[in-house]
């Protein structure tokens, strides 16, 4: 069975709100809208016929196509009627549902694998409404769908039916809106939507090899905004030369309590994973400056079990993860910001895994942290999205390190933790000092409790021996300094006058 893409998923969405974020004061207008701005983008609008019903404008049999980059997209829609509301408003309505062909490039490899997978897919949407206002210069376009149904009915030319397939995707209430301004060589847009919830099937039954997959997402309240200036098709050609010209985009996207249950069988072994989240965010933002990119969950739980567990399930779960990036993209004389945060706040697992490890439960189980929050300046001596120019870079890093703050570090797990922050600057006319790296100026200070401790437990269970323990605790008496009374180490290491101090004493 054809594997089901999510971005396959994604690119539907985005050409179909693509297609529609269009107004003007009559319902010709709008229409003709419609059509340049989709050739702006790429797309081929066409209808059979386009006629006048007193204040409404009937388009019949429109058909939609795209094609770049192996991705192909073409699909009809049977009605659509564009009808002057009277008050510089223009009412737009389509078919309930209506029919695409979608087709994604295969994976790189041998033949087999590099097949396209063709989808048969029906886009349902009935009682959906739109409203186009506004000027050809700044364009505002509203829209209500209380259900968007999205469903594959065939793969790769069979009927999902007969191969036992099922993949939808469902959303309820769906409220939006947009803003768009500009000519059809560089669009302005502003957009937001919401949604009451999100259901994702997939089904799948494989006779030949006995095997089976079905998934179930189910996602509460979510909400999105973008904003951003777009260019045609011929323009993004490129994207080098399309950040320099304007090209940007900010996205976010939030989500509330969302589960899962997953099932999954092969020669006859079933494998089971479900899970919960309380919500999270996903944003993506890109411009001639920057790149980022942000992710976050918290209060999450997973269940698996499988007949190569060797215990009836496994547990894990976390309070809260973060990751968010900034880096820089274009090449500059001047420094710019980078950012890296990562954060694991309250990890568990069952204890049947610690079972594993630590069988006389000697450990501590508490929940473990895993926290970095880093920012700086880089200087980048190439275009990232210039694919000569990086492939001329060779093995040499774009990136110039010319400042490093850490603001946050933090490790706990079995009883122990370690902490720090500081920053340094680097220079990158002396690579001589410290052997191919820029020659840095800081410190860091850093605390860690509940070492000993923990090494004691570990020398008791047997892992290492008595001596290798000892050999730890002088090494690191040469880089920290103990607190008296307390299982607790704290150091300073700094960089300064080309040379390298731990707690004030030169090492280098």
């Amino acid at each position: 069975m054809g594997k089901w893409k999510l971005a396959g998923s994604t690119a539907i969405i985005a050409l179909l709100a693509g297609t529609g974020a269009f107004a003007d004061v009559t319902p010709e207008e709008v229409w003709q809208n419609w059509q340049d701005m989709s050739a702006a983008y790429g797309q081929t609008i066409t209808a059979a016929s386009a006629t006048r019903d007193g204040d409404a404008l009937l388009v019949k049999d429109t058909t939609i196509s795209y094609d770049k980059d192996g991705v192909a997209l073409d699909g009809k829609i049977p009605e659509m009627t564009f009808t002057d509301k009277g008050d510089g408003t223009v009412e737009v309505t389509m078919s309930d549902s209506y029919p695409l062909n979608m087709t994604l490039p295969g994976a790189p490899g041998d033949d087999a694998s590099a097949t396209p997978t063709k989808l048969t897919i029906t886009v349902g949407q009935p009682g959906m409404t739109m409203k186009a206002s506004g000027t050809p210069e700044a364009i505002s376009y509203a829209f209500n769908a209380p259900t968007l149904d999205i469903s594959v009915t065939a793969i790769n030319g069979v009927d999902a039916a007969v191969v036992d397939a099922t993949i939808q995707a469902v959303m309820t209430n769906v409220i939006g809106n947009y803003m768009v301004e500009g000519d059809a060589t560089a669009k302005k847009i502003g957009s937001s939507f919401t949604a009451d919830s999100a259901k994702i099937t997939v089904v799948g039954t494989d006779k030949e090899t006995s095997s089976d997959f079905n998934l179930a997402l189910n996602v509460a309240n979510l909400a999105g905004t973008g904003n951003g200036t777009f260019l045609g098709a011929d323009a993004m050609q490129d994207m080098a030369a399309a950040l320099k010209a304007g090209f940007a985009f900010d996205s976010a996207i939030t989500y509330g309590a969302s589960n899962f249950d997953m099932t999954a069988t092969e020669a006859d072994k079933p494998t089971k994973v479900s899970g919960t989240f309380d919500g999270g965010d996903l944003s993506f933002a890109m411009d001639v400056n920057r790149l980022q990119y942000g992710s976050s969950s918290k209060k999450v739980a997973f269940t698996i079990s499988s007949p190569d567990i060797p215990f009836p399930e496994l547990k894990l779960g976390y309070d809260e993860a973060a990751f968010k990036m900034l880096m820089p993209v274009s090449k500059s004389d001047q420094p710019a910001d980078f950012s890296l945060l990562t954060r694991l706040v309250g990890f568990t697992i069952s204890d049947e895994i610690w079972g594993m490890v630590d069988p006389t439960g000697a450990l501590p189980h508490d929940p473990a942290t895993v926290i970095l929050d880093a920012k700086g300046k880089a200087t980048l001596t190439a275009d990232l999205m210039d694919a000569a120019a990086m492939e001329a870079a060779g093995d040499a890093s774009p990136f110039q390190l010319n400042a490093l703050d850490i603001a946050a570090l933090q490790l706990s797990a079995v009883g122990a933790e370690l902490t720090g922050a500081g920053g340094f600057t680097f220079d990158n006319t002396d690579m001589t000092t410290f052997e191919g790296i820029p020659a840095p100026t800081g410190k860091i200070d850093l605390k860690l409790t509940g070492a000993n401790a923990l090494l004691d437990k570990i020398v008791a269970m047997g892992l290492i021996s008595q001596d290798d323990a000892m050999g730890y605790k002088m090494m690191v008496s040469m880089f920290a300094n103990a607190t008296p009374d307390k299982d607790e180490m704290t150091s300073t290491l700094e960089f300064k006058d080309k040379g390298f101090y731990a707690n004030g004493q030169r090492l280098q």
